[in-house]
């Protein structure tokens, strides 16, 4: 399979598995409605940059093992459904603020390598991930293909996350929309708390054979 017809694929499949729904959305939506356009895109970068743990293990043929291995399975399960279950939590206490300019202050100063790094655990914890890039690897992939194309090929998947996550910044962010999210931000917060605990309750509640 030649480069070109390589990033097609990649393009077409990518593109529908980062825009269904799932933890990396609403953890952008969350962190983006609470905290800003910056932070937004800032966990869209960390969730763009945890594709290069599933891209290294899947360029070594780990993901194979991975995939095939309950108990390894079962540990990516429990460290994941705990993340984000953990997430949840965090968004159901989530309080209504009553200083806008101290919520403002506080999103200036909020850590960016933290929201970065919870991107980045959001994504790289992800227990379905291995079946996944283990499936489309095996479409692209090739004993005699060289590091370069593998490389460029991780590159454009990472890509492709961050300007989908982007757009969902992007449009989370304009204030016709933003104002009316901010008006009941902690109970956007709560609602994707939820929606993290069930996410992660499935996760560990999903069968790993």
């Amino acid at each position: 399979m030649d480069l070109l017809q390589g990033l097609l694929i990649i393009t077409s499949i990518h593109l529908l598995a980062a825009a269904s729904p799932g933890p990396d959305f609403i953890l952008v939506s969350q962190q983006t409605l609470s905290n800003g356009k910056k932070a937004g895109l800032m966990c869209s970068i960390g969730i763009s940059l945890g594709l290069s743990i599933h891209i290294i293990y899947s360029a070594f043929g780990l993901a194979t093992v991975i995939a095939n291995s309950a108990n390894m399975l079962w540990a990516i399960k429990i460290l994941g459904g705990g993340y984000l279950l953990y997430l949840g939590i965090k968004g159901l206490r989530s309080k209504p603020s009553s200083n806008k300019k101290i919520v403002d202050e506080t999103v200036v100063k909020y850590s960016i390598v933290k929201i970065i790094g919870v991107g980045f655990l959001c994504n790289a914890l992800n227990p379905k991930a291995p079946i996944y890039f283990v499936s489309l690897f095996t479409v692209i992939l090739s004993p005699d293909m060289p590091l370069y194309q593998i490389v460029i090929y991780g590159a454009w998947m990472m890509v492709i996350q961050l300007a989908w996550f982007s757009t969902v910044v992007g449009l989370l962010s304009r204030p016709a929309i933003n104002s009316r999210f901010k008006k009941y931000g902690h109970w956007i917060d709560r609602v994707l708390g939820g929606a993290m605990i069930a996410l992660g309750i499935k996760v560990l509640a999903t069968r790993t054979n």
